[in-house]
Formats: structure tokens, sequence, C-alpha cells
């Protein structure tokens, strides 16, 4: 009876496996337990439970929850730093530039909802372990990047106003859509690509000096 209990216990741990897939696994499954349970209700049970591993095999890849968030949220800012260098490395006018960083933008949080609920839209409490401090640092680099595209723009004067005001409108525009769309997926929105494409018209059209 023994020997068959635990045959069966063990079947429903996951082998041994890469252990860059398994922390890859980990992270995955806490982003969404993290945004249904919140930081507090998302316990290491619950993690190491979704992924089928036992709590002491999860601390051998994450020392607590805090550092699976601070992961999560530094993985988050490094994916769209990512897909911002090609574009800001491109030569095409700074204005297309823009555009196309905008559209990477609100394309990653749709694409990406739970990180980037974690990342842009968890409470400050929850935020007091590290998370807070790598959103100020790495999201702060990625907006000064933003801002040297709209000083580009403005110096070639395709945009009008101070440069660092000008990034901030974009930003929050931006930022404003993808909350929306990812917090309220129950609203009658129009359709998605008519929505963004709209939306981005209205402000580079507002912004554009005249």
């Amino acid at each position: 009876m023994s020997i068959s209990t635990t045959s069966t216990s063990r079947s429903n741990r996951k082998a041994k496996g890469d252990g860059h897939e398994r922390r890859a696994e980990i992270l995955t499954a806490a982003e969404r337990i993290f945004v249904e349970s919140g930081y507090d209700g998302a316990t290491i049970r619950k993690i190491a439970d979704e992924v089928g591993l036992s709590s002491t095999a999860l601390y051998m890849h994450f020392a607590d929850k805090s550092e699976i968030l601070n992961e999560i949220c530094r993985n988050t800012f490094e994916r769209l730093a990512e897909r911002n260098r090609s574009i800001l490395a491109d030569t095409e006018p700074s204005l297309a530039r823009l555009r196309r960083i905008a559209e990477s933008y609100v394309a990653f949080g749709l694409e990406h909802p739970n990180a980037y609920r974690l990342a842009y839209l968890t409470p400050t409490a929850e935020t007091r372990h590290g998370a807070e401090t790598i959103a100020q640092k790495a999201g702060g680099e990625l907006f000064e990047a933003v801002v040297s595209v709209v000083e580009d723009a403005v110096e070639q004067g395709v945009l009008r106003g101070d440069a660092r005001i000008q990034a901030q409108v974009i930003w929050a525009c931006v930022h404003g859509l993808v909350s929306l769309l990812i917090t309220k997926p129950y609203f009658d929105w129009a359709d998605r690509e008519v929505l963004i494409r709209t939306q981005l018209d209205v402000l580079f059209n507002g912004l554009a000096a005249r």
C-alpha cells in the first residue's frame, strides 16, 4: 500500500528538466496567479502546484515569491526594450519611428496582458519587495529612449512643444489604451485594429507641428 501511494504521489510531479525551461514555466504560471489572486494570495504552494512541482523544488529556482514577481517585471521591461532597439536603430524619419514604438507597445501589452498588468498596474503595496525599483529603473530607461526620438522630431520641426511633455503624452495615451483593453474586456469595444489606429492618428496629428 505504501509503495502504491508513493508512486501515485510522484506521478503528479514533473520530472526534472532543464533549469531554464523550468524557470520559464514557473514565471508563466506565476503571472496568471499573481493577477488572479493578488500578491498576498499568490502563495508559493499555488505556483508550485500549477507547474507540478513541490514547494521545495520551486525554492531551488526562486528564493521567494517577491523574487518571482521581480523577475517577471524585469523580463517584461527587457522584452519591451528589445522590441524598441531595432526601431530606435532604424534610419526612417523620427515621426515614423515614434508611431512604430507606440504600435509595438500596444501590441506587446495585448499579447502579454498578465505580464503587462504586473509591470504597470500592480498596486504600490504589492511592489514593496523590489518590483517598484525595477519598474523605476527599467521603465525609466524605456521612457528616456522614447524622449530621445521625440527630441529628434522636435529638432526636425515635425513635432512641436517640449519633448519630455510630448513623450509623456504619448506614453499616457498608449498605456491608457492598453490598460482599458486588458482590464475591461467586457466593454463593447469597436474593432480593435480600427480603435488603435484611430487613437494613434488622433494622437500624432494633435502633436504634429502646424
